[in-house]
């Protein structure tokens, strides 16, 4: 067996931190989470900047912002010459597989639960082993993207079936380290069927949410809770399952886990649709992340650490001594997650959303924040400014900005707003002033530094090494 960590990243689709037991949740139990955490550690300041699924994927997989990427809103085709972590990890030498949901190309657009397909070569990114799908919201009897063009139904539940082929992954790799990733799809919105009966029956008769929540909002968002808690239930089984396999096989002492989300949810906080995630607050911008590896993520502690995903990819690649490409833009942030002294560490990131929807350029909700430790702060492009007291107000109830004893703070933040979009080259803009990024095929044709070449062109592989 190869002396190499191994990678087994596991990340939700709209799992919020505060709806597991490990952030607070008391409703539910999630036995297999909490003894990741237990054996692990928990992180506290995990962000989704731009809390759509899209753009978190690719920070994630490129570990570049979306004003470089093109990753604005969902359903896009991402440019092949991007090197992603997969890449990197495969010309390391590890075997790389991609489970579950993708997002980062267009599928079957704009026919959203149809029958999509990631072409295989540079629309995987690297990735050697697919069982993949786009997107669609089938959890009972779902397909996956095969090879050859061909798809491959599931049989039962999503959790269930996507463990399937990661084990299949796993037992193929034989000696060699490996690099897998799975995205289970839950705890999204479907129009169909959540989850199981036998998740529903693990749940209390009657729900509670935070005061956060309106009194007009209440009855439908604990109605949709149900649902949320029933499928969070469903991703625990699952953790379960892929945790004992590492056990039962040896494979566990050499195993860096990961488990995140890609975003949260409001569940009705601050007035907004149960599954509304886009929005400056906790309930979308907070995600929960927990690292498990023997003799080096073990001791069940707590990461304050304020990590956002563009800064996965070169910290996951320096704990696995993966060599980081030169086109990442975030942060190695691994020396500050062991807790080494005099590494490094960020005092703040830029949050964001550019799009009212998440498929298609409309002009409404553009705004771009702040979140530190203690405050989160945003400035709407329609003149609203929202700041909160973290610590002392974690519901966000009371919006500071304007009051006059907080003015100073508020030029503080508006201040580091200012500097972090600096970096990013950017200003804020309405949406549709972005149409000029994409070509009739929704493929990314220029960023905020101008215009890019052939979509479809390869990458420069020199870029791979520093």
């Amino acid at each position: 067996m190869s002396d190499k960590t191994n990678l087994l990243f596991v990340f939700a689709d709209q799992l919020r931190a505060s709806s597991l037991p490990v952030y607070g949740e008391n409703q539910i139990e999630t036995p297999n989470i909490t003894r990741l955490a237990e054996q692990g550690v928990t992180f506290t300041n995990s962000i989704s900047t731009c809390p759509v699924c899209t753009p978190y994927r690719s920070m994630l997989l490129l570990g570049r912002h979306p004003q470089t990427t093109g990753h604005i809103m969902n359903f896009v085709c991402t440019r092949h010459d991007e090197i992603s972590i997969g890449d990197a990890f495969s010309h390391a030498g590890y075997k790389t597989g991609w489970v579950g949901k993708w997002h980062l190309h267009t599928g079957s657009f704009p026919q959203i639960n149809g029958p999509d397909y990631v072409p295989e070569g540079r629309n995987r990114l690297g990735f050697q082993y697919w069982r993949g799908y786009n997107f669609h919201m089938d959890y009972f009897n779902g397909t996956v993207n095969i090879d050859d063009w061909r798809y491959q139904h599931w049989t039962g539940y999503e959790t269930n079936a996507l463990n399937q082929y990661a084990i299949e992954f796993m037992e193929g790799v034989g000696d060699n380290p490996f690099c897998l990733f799975i995205s289970p799809h839950q705890p999204h919105f479907t129009p169909y069927d959540y989850a199981p009966k036998e998740y529903y029956k693990r749940l209390p008769d009657k729900l509670h949410l935070p005061e956060n929540v309106p009194d007009d909002l209440m009855d439908r968002s604990l109605d949709v809770y149900r649902h949320y808690l029933a499928m969070t239930l469903a991703l625990d089984d699952m953790m379960g399952e892929l945790i004992d396999y590492l056990d039962r096989t040896g494979k566990s002492d050499n195993t860096l886990v990961v488990f995140t989300s890609d975003h949260g949810t409001q569940m009705g906080a601050q007035g907004w649709h149960p599954f509304q995630k886009k929005v400056p607050y906790e309930e979308s911008l907070l995600i929960p992340m927990i690292i498990q590896q023997p003799g080096v993520f073990d001791n069940g502690g707590l990461c304050d650490t304020l990590t956002a995903p563009v800064d996965m990819f070169p910290s996951l690649c320096s704990l696995c001594d993966v060599p980081i490409p030169r086109t990442v833009e975030g942060y190695d942030l691994s020396g500050s997650w062991l807790g080494e002294e005099n590494s490094c560490r960020q005092d703040a990131v830029l949050t964001m959303n550019f799009t009212k929807a998440y498929d298609f350029l409309v002009d409404g909700e553009e705004w771009r924040g702040v979140r530190t430790k203690d405050y989160s702060y945003s400035r709407w492009l329609n003149g609203t400014t929202e700041l909160f007291d973290l610590r002392n107000d974690p519901l966000e109830m009371e919006n500071l900005a304007g009051i006059l004893k907080h003015r100073e703070l508020e030029k503080q933040m508006e201040s580091q707003l200012q500097e972090l979009m600096t970096r990013r080259n950017e200003s804020m803009i309405p949406c549709t002033d972005y149409g000029i990024w994409y070509d009739n095929q929704r493929r990314i044709i220029r960023n905020v530094y101008g215009e890019l070449g052939d979509p479809e062109q390869p990458p420069d592989w020199s870029l791979l090494t520093a």
